[in-house]
């Protein structure tokens, strides 16, 4: 009964607000009793005095009274009903909106850790549980409770003796609430987080339909659904079995106890120590009595089920922001002369360091560029300007002033931010768009959308600025929404243009126009940027290079070539491959092809025929490239794109352990063994592959038969290496950064 108490005290916080109606409403409530109330005690006068005693004029009086009373209690039960109505709908929408404004405020890490159909389910499960207790809390609790109390007063009126024996029933009655009970409330509790991961899986499944199909993963999805649905049919059952058993246990008390209340009564009239008027009062009094009883123990489950509903949804409204804007916070000026990391270090979670003692500045005016393998910290240093995170150390200063002491707002407003994966809602281009600056006029927002040159793709569109754009933007091609993202971000008149990853998923002619378009939009504002394609940042003028989460080179295009570190591995992984002008087929140079260690071994005339053994293939996002457990025949070079590498767990779920990109390559060992793949791999963006076959690197190879022993020597040493090595490591040494210089 705990978790039944606990619901009441957090509900009657939410109705504190409409004490006004709350006063009108009890006035009925009361006007209701007392009439209900009256009724049954007028039995005694009606038997005893009118009709026993024959007076008639006393029994018009009375029937004249209830009449008119019916009709007063039918009239304000109408004005209590709707007042109900409205305070009960206003509360359940005030605990709403409570939770999505909560939900506004909370960071970006309680999203990276919550589940989308675990959120969705305090606004549908939970919240319907409390709607249901509500709307029938004056039908099953509070009138029946009022009920029962007047009852109990007239029937200790009636005959005191007679009343002990009924109040008999009230111990027999609460024995199953009290025992079963705390076991329904942790039922509750655990059926909706049990619907919660029900509506996770399916939304999970909805948006992955490409990947299930593509691996085959119908019968694997199926069961997974059946054994999560059989496991929330079992809590239904559980938490029905044991409302069951406090409404039955209550039933059979009030039943056994109505024939031991009529058989005395009955008894004190014939020892006329009884009236028959007062015994048809008193039992028609333990009626309603029982009556009510009966419905507060048939509430009992509806308010158990609510308190597990307020208890999830206490949990989500407890959630702190970890990153907290101060009462005194500083409203930042128009951004006008550096932002700089002094000594920051940053992990997001508690057993991780993303990026370790970085040291960077960021000029007013500058195009400064982020780049480094997958995992090195760039976006975590947007994140971080964003503040969408907090420091774990040092300090971030926007123009002198500590980010942690200055306005999220005031910081936001400045910057226009296109993602690599922009979010779209469902409603027309125009408000997508507008999204960056909600009091734009429509003037604005079409300026905005000439300056992201999308006007020719919004003109051949059925309704112009006003067509609806879908579901995440889904009737839009990759480059029209990014256009959209760019009109949205470049609305606000930025300070400063965040673009991480802003074309990597778009396909190579689309991307060269977008990018573009960034560059001249980029021109005279403060420009920092995420890729991992070099070639659209050599005019930045500024790069810094992450690895392991550490600033370990800075300077321009020139410099770090110069330097030969780091920078210049990465360019030259990228470098030596060659697309057509519609970006759907590319070769790669000799010299690039001598990077990969197998074919070091060849000498340049072997290395010359080998570039014409690779083949040009081209995949969209989601394509499944090679399968776990499959035997591999296809060594592949990434030449456009993103795949990531997943590795199958104990519990049959793929798990991404890395991602690779342009000028990454990997099956190297299929070419000479015949050895089933270790890992998945799957396109995340469109890609541009170049894949040679087995046989044709047999066919090659067999031209100088010596060849064949060194490399099958070099095999057999790295098939040691894996060996020793356990398979993140090995993925990440052999699979994803074989490119060795």
């Amino acid at each position: 009964m705990t978790e039944v108490f606990h619901f009441l005290r957090s509900f009657f916080v939410y109705l504190k607000p409409y004490r006004g109606p709350g006063v009108l409403i009890f006035l009925g409530l009361l006007l209701e009793m007392a009439f209900s109330a009256s009724v049954s005690y007028s039995f005694k006068f009606i038997v005893d005095n009118a009709l026993i005693g024959g007076n008639w004029q006393l029994l018009i009086a009375i029937l004249a009274g209830l009449v008119f009373g019916a009709v007063v209690v039918a009239i304000m039960g109408l004005i209590r009903d709707y007042q109900y109505a409205r305070v009960s709908a206003d509360v359940v929408g005030d605990m709403r909106g409570r939770m999505f404004e909560h939900l506004q405020g909370l960071s970006m890490d309680f999203y990276s850790r919550s589940q989308v159909g675990d959120l969705i389910s305090h606004f549908s499960t939970d919240l319907a549980a409390i709607e249901t207790a509500t709307t029938s809390a004056i039908p099953w609790a509070i009138l029946p409770s009022m009920d029962f109390a007047s009852s109990s007063v007239l029937m200790f009126v009636i005959n005191w003796r007679l009343a002990l024996v009924a109040m008999l029933v009230l111990p027999v009655i609460l024995i199953g609430p009290r025992i079963f009970a705390p076991r329904a409330a942790n039922e509750s509790y655990r059926r909706k987080q049990l619907e919660a991961q029900t509506l996770s899986m399916i939304q999970e499944q909805v948006t992955a339909q490409p990947v299930i199909k593509a691996f085959g993963l119908k019968d694997a999805v199926i069961s997974r659904f059946l054994i999560q649905s059989r496991n929330l049919a079992q809590s239904v059952a559980r938490l029905g079995f044991f409302g069951a058993i406090v409404d039955r246990s209550a039933g059979i008390g009030i039943t056994f106890f109505q024939v031991v209340v009529l058989g005395m009564g009955a008894l004190m009239v014939m020892k006329q120590k009884l009236t028959i008027g007062s015994l048809a009062a008193f039992q028609t009094l333990f009626l309603s009595f029982s009556f009510s009883l009966s419905n507060i123990t048939g509430y009992l489950p509806r308010l158990v089920e609510a308190s597990g509903g307020m208890r999830r949804i206490e949990e989500l409204l407890s959630e702190k922001p970890k990153v907290h804007e101060r009462d005194s916070a500083l409203i930042l000026p128009r951004f006008s002369q550096e932002i700089a990391f002094k000594d920051v270090s940053f992990g997001y979670t508690s057993g991780s360091t993303n990026l370790r003692n970085a040291a960077i500045r960021i000029p007013q005016g500058k195009h400064v560029a982020f780049v480094g393998p997958s995992g090195s910290g760039k976006s975590t240093v947007l994140n971080l300007v964003m503040r969408f995170y907090d420091a774990d150390r040092g300090t971030i200063t926007f123009d002198g002033n500590d980010l942690r002491e200055s306005s999220l707002a005031s910081l936001r407003s400045q910057i226009g931010v296109v993602f690599q994966e922009s979010l779209l809602f469902d409603t027309t281009i125009r408000e997508n768009i507008r999204v960056g600056n909600p009091d734009a006029t429509d003037e604005q927002v079409e300026a905005a959308a000439n300056a992201a040159e999308l006007p020719d793709a919004i003109m051949s569109l059925p309704h112009g600025y006003d067509t609806a754009v879908g579901e995440r933007g889904g009737r839009l091609s990759g480059g029209q929404r990014q256009r959209v993202a760019i009109a949205r971000a470049i609305l606000r008149n930025p300070a400063i243009l965040i673009l991480d990853e802003a074309t990597s998923a778009l396909d190579p002619s689309t991307e060269a126009a977008v990018n573009a378009t960034l560059e001249r939009l980029g021109n005279g504002r403060t420009t920092l940027s995420v890729t991992h394609r070099l070639a659209s940042i050599v005019g930045a003028d500024h790069i810094v290079v992450l690895d392991g989460g550490s600033v370990c080179e800075q300077g321009t295009h020139a410099d770090l070539m110069e330097l030969g570190g780091h920078y210049r591995q990465l360019w030259e992984k990228q470098a030596g491959f060659s697309l057509d002008p519609g970006g759907d087929s590319a070769t790669v140079t000799a010299q690039r092809l001598r990077h990969v260690p197998l074919f070091r071994e060849l000498d340049p005339h072997l290395l010359e025929e080998s570039v014409q053994l690779f083949r040009s293939d081209s995949s969209p996002e989601g394509r499944l490239v090679t399968q776990e457990g499959d035997i591999g025949d296809l060594f592949y070079i990434v030449v456009r794109g993103k795949v990531e590498v997943l590795k199958s767990g104990p519990d049959g779920r793929d798990s991404r352990i890395a991602v690779l990109s342009d000028g990454d390559h990997f099956g190297e060992i299929a070419l000479l063994k015949a050895v089933r793949r270790t890992a998945t791999v799957r396109t995340m963006t469109p890609c541009i592959f170049l894949t040679m076959h087995r046989a044709s690197f047999f066919h090659l190879v067999d031209k100088v038969p010596q060849l064949r022993q060194r490399l099958e020597e070099i095999v057999v040493k790295r098939m040691d290496e894996v060996n020793q090595m356990d398979i993140r490591a090995f993925t990440q040494a052999i699979i994803v950064r074989s490119y060795e210089t």
